[in-house]
């Protein structure tokens, strides 16, 4: 995990989805809280929810309606019959980030091969916050934090990142 100087620091928030993780047995949220604070954004609240529709998006509406800039979310993106974190958090987007996916499931290619397929990772902005919805395994949260995220929070890195959307009214963070 390289410390990497950035511009502006964000607010995050880690949010695991699991109906057998507790605090202890946490390891991805755990990565996630570390990593955006390695680098340097300060993460304001880290929780764990049930995989339930409802529970999932009350935490993440309640972050995207707060001064929370960057949602950071592990769990709930698989096949099974509970895995719901897309259901829950699409509705809230106003735009989605299509290329985070695409770009995920590319990455995860040379580790996992065509398992990848199976990984319905995605990403959005709701109320000027950008949320990213990551596999629940450590591994996975390490390939989209370290391939895509870091990179994507990051106001030094270029051609592009989400800091400059994640501005309202030019003030960075939301307004009270």
């Amino acid at each position: 995990m390289s410390t990497e100087i950035i511009s502006k620091s964000l607010k995050v928030a880690v949010l695991t989805v699991s109906d057998t993780r507790d605090e202890q047995t946490d390891s991805s949220g755990r990565y996630l809280q570390s990593v955006a604070a390695e680098a340097g954004h300060e993460v304001v609240d880290k929780r764990i929810v049930k995989d339930d529709i409802y529970d999932i998006r009350a935490v993440v509406s309640a972050w995207i309606a707060s001064d929370v800039q960057v949602v950071l979310v592990t769990g709930g993106t698989g096949f099974t019959g509970r895995d719901s974190t897309p259901e829950a958090l699409i509705p809230l987007f106003d735009k989605r980030v299509e290329g985070f996916g695409e770009t995920f499931r590319a990455i995860s290619y040379h580790d996992i091969g065509t398992s990848t397929v199976q990984s319905r990772a995605v990403a959005g902005l709701a109320n000027y916050t950008v949320v990213f919805c990551l596999p629940g395994s450590t591994g996975a949260c390490r390939t989209g934090w370290e391939g895509i995220i870091k990179e994507q929070i990051n106001s030094a890195h270029r051609p592009c990142n989400f800091v400059g959307v994640l501005e309202r009214d030019g003030v960075m963070g939301h307004t009270q």
